[in-house]
């Protein structure tokens, strides 16, 4: 487990690196929430690591504030972290994930087979991964603002895991069903809805963290990867 620098065409930035006991094993790009690359996100790599995965977290924060690592668990933290997601310019974001998923093909430690996971902004971001890139598998827990990236859809030619929460307070009703209005029949997209749950309802420690359904997701989550990057 480090951090490392991922030199980019702007500029280096930085991103935190765990790796499992054996390799080359397959690389997972694990996208930030809104709080940067904090402790949660990189319990997070240990975990994928632990699992026989490459895990790498970028700091997409960087053009903004480098090295952000706040939590959720203060108002002016909050308030810091909806600043930060305000003025993030979301395309930019996903070009460092591209040329983060072309660093992390690249490590000795990597197999051939990468793809993303992402949580609250970075479920956003594993979607445009799905519609921009070529990651060879995506998920995206409870992202926010997908209802408007709908019309990317076609785009969609790898697999697509989404994780939903009915009661998200960041995703209305509306935008909800517009996502499955457009997604749920998407030969490459599968679709999971977490009935009485609210944004965040898998993030440990959380003020909406819901353990059986974090412990359901997350499995659909191992079992898809196992499907799609082995």
């Amino acid at each position: 487990m480090a951090d490392i620098k991922v030199p980019g065409p702007d500029g280096q930035f930085s991103a935190y690196v765990a790796e499992p006991k054996a390799t080359p094993a397959p690389g997972l790009l694990v996208i930030q929430e809104i709080f940067g690359v904090n402790q949660v996100m990189r319990d997070l790599c240990d975990q994928f690591a632990a699992r026989g995965y490459v895990a790498i977290c970028p700091d997409l924060f960087w053009r903004l504030e480098p090295d952000v690592q706040i939590t959720d668990k203060t108002d002016a933290e909050w308030q810091k972290a909806f600043d930060l997601m305000g003025r993030f310019d979301v395309d930019q974001g996903v070009e460092d994930l591209k040329t983060t998923l072309h660093h992390l093909r690249g490590m000795e430690s990597c197999s051939a087979l990468a793809g993303s996971v992402g949580y609250c902004l970075g479920g956003k971001l594993a979607y445009l991964m799905a519609t921009r890139s070529d990651a060879d598998c995506n998920v995206a827990y409870y992202g926010v603002g997908i209802d408007q990236l709908v019309g990317e859809a076609s785009n969609i030619n790898r697999p697509l895991l989404m994780h939903m929460a009915t009661e998200d307070r960041f995703v209305p009703k509306d935008a909800q069903q517009t996502m499955l209005d457009n997604l749920q029949d998407h030969p490459f997209v599968t679709i999971y809805v977490y009935e009485g749950n609210d944004h965040a309802f898998a993030r440990e420690g959380g003020e909406h963290y819901d353990p059986q359904a974090a412990e359901l997701a997350n499995k659909r989550t191992l079992d898809f990867l196992r499907q799609h990057l082995t």
